[in-house]
């Protein structure tokens, strides 16, 4: 990979690149699709991290659906390039994550909730740049605390890659398309898009002018009441730092955050609220 890629940027062609865990939905294809826009040549990783699950359990439930994934990329474009590496390529037989500071942007919401998280998305992330070596890589704002993070990683790195945040990807109903969808019950998925209307009820009475405390009070009290779904966390916070918000400052942009479980499937989402 890293000597076709070599070969790309010596013919003068920009390379896009879009890393995934595989069982790709048309959120993953949104991404592919901006990079086939935007580059000459498009580079698709499918490789399931380990050390960014802190859960055994969830690791080995991924979902992995490598023949249908090629089979879609097919049918975006023949000639995506798709690199699928074992782990023992990316980690030579020393499977640990390197540790990072973000000032701060690591230790909130999901980095509170999963220890070592992001020290893993981040020492994958910077692998695989030092692999594909792209002008750009696209990143989904589903997990916009991992865009975030990555977009931080990119200015440390000085590699002067450009990170392209692309909008989130909903189904019909709402709910933010993720892998861990396939895991969900009929019951839960017809529950589900409930984490898509308590993040608009959000940006309604931010809206209207409630302050964060009162706009977290009554996100947890509805989900407090819902008989299917488990809150693990509602957070409004600034868009920049990550920080919580205790006021909406003039100026600046929020977004709500949520966790959930449904059943033993762990969804999360958010959303702009200013």
């Amino acid at each position: 990979m890293h000597d076709h890629a070599t070969a790309l940027r010596r013919q003068g062609q920009s390379i896009g690149f879009v890393p995934t865990m595989g069982a790709l939905h048309q959120g993953h294809l949104s991404l592919v699709q901006h990079s086939l826009r935007d580059n000459d040549a498009t580079v698709v990783s499918i490789f399931v991290n380990p050390t960014q699950f802190d859960n055994p359990d969830d690791l080995a439930k991924y979902p992995r659906f490598v023949e249908k994934d090629l089979h879609a990329l097919e049918q975006l474009d023949k000639n995506i390039i798709v690199y699928l590496p074992l782990a023992e390529d990316i980690y030579q037989g020393r499977v640990e994550a390197d540790h990072y500071d973000f000032g701060g942007l690591e230790k909130v919401m999901e980095g509170a909730f999963r220890p070592g998280h992001f020290d893993g998305v981040a020492t994958i992330v910077r692998k695989l740049f030092d692999i594909v070596q792209p002008h750009r890589a696209y990143f989904g704002e589903k997990d916009f605390q991992q865009l975030r993070i990555i977009q931080t990683l990119a200015q440390q790195l000085k590699d002067s890659i450009e990170i392209v945040p692309v909008e989130i990807y909903r189904e019909n109903d709402g709910l933010a398309m993720s892998s861990r969808n396939l895991r969900l019950t009929p019951e839960h998925r017809g529950a589900a898009p409930f984490l898509y209307e308590s993040l608009q009820k959000a940006r309604e009475m931010a809206r209207e002018g409630l302050p964060p405390a009162a706009i977290k009070e009554a996100i947890r009290s509805m989900y407090d009441q819902h008989p299917l779904l488990d809150l693990e966390y509602f957070e409004i916070a600034d868009e920049e730092n990550l920080q919580p918000a205790t006021a909406f400052e003039p100026g600046k942009k929020y977004r709500g955050f949520l966790a959930v479980y449904a059943g033993d499937i762990r969804l999360i989402d958010n959303m702009a609220l200013n």
